[in-house]
């Protein structure tokens, strides 16, 4: 939610990590100017939480750099109305971003103390944001069909229940590859899956069934 707290310092973000490369989508940078990333880190590394940088929250996760966060909400091609699954909750900002810009997010964390650290940092946009705590590699099968998935972790191939779970004209964004990643877009057609590559990334593997 809007927060005045440190606003020039998101405003400086947007402007010079976000619109000064290539992110284009108004929507993304206006919900990334509200939404407060400081909440979204550990109190001992809020001084660098607009940094363009990822940090870590504990667990041998991270919370991805601004930049990254921007890309990846922006390949999702999000329409009004659009029911989106994230994967891989961490601190719970990627799944602010998106309820900032007016969706239904359903969240899936596989470590415990993250989601309920999560869930209680997302309180305040009430059943907008749903956090399961689970195997997201294998999706939610009872909420869906998704007309997009996020996936923050990498995998060495999307997880065929992620693919499933996609609405027709629905997109997978999602890093694949080990080391050194492709970020992917898969979208759903009829009768195939369409992908196109639209940069090298790094990301912590997705575990679980269908992860490294």
């Amino acid at each position: 939610m809007v927060d005045d707290d440190r606003q020039a310092e998101r405003d400086r973000m947007v402007a010079e990590q976000l619109a000064g490369r290539d992110i284009t989508d108004d929507a993304v940078l206006d919900a990334m100017r509200r939404v407060p990333r400081h909440r979204y880190v550990p109190d001992a590394l809020s001084a660098q939480a607009y940094d363009d940088y990822p940090l870590p929250i504990g667990h041998g996760v991270t919370i991805s750099q601004p930049y990254i966060v921007a890309l990846m909400t922006q390949a999702l091609q999000l329409n009004d109305g659009d029911r989106v699954l994230e994967i891989g909750t961490g601190s719970g900002y990627q799944a602010a971003v998106l309820a900032e810009l007016g969706h239904e997010v359903t969240t899936i964390e596989t470590i415990e103390p993250l989601a309920d650290e999560a869930r209680r940092r997302l309180e305040p946009y009430g059943d907008r944001v749903r956090v399961l705590t689970g195997d997201g590699s294998l999706g939610d099968p009872d909420g869906a069909p998704y007309d997009a998935i996020i996936v923050t972790a990498a995998a060495p191939e999307a997880p065929p229940p992620l693919v499933d779970q996609l609405a027709v004209g629905g997109r997978l964004v999602i890093p694949l590859g080990r080391h050194v990643e492709k970020l992917t877009v898969l979208t759903r057609t009829d009768r195939r899956v369409e992908r196109r590559v639209i940069g090298r990334v790094r990301f912590v593997p997705l575990t679980g069934r269908w992860g490294t």
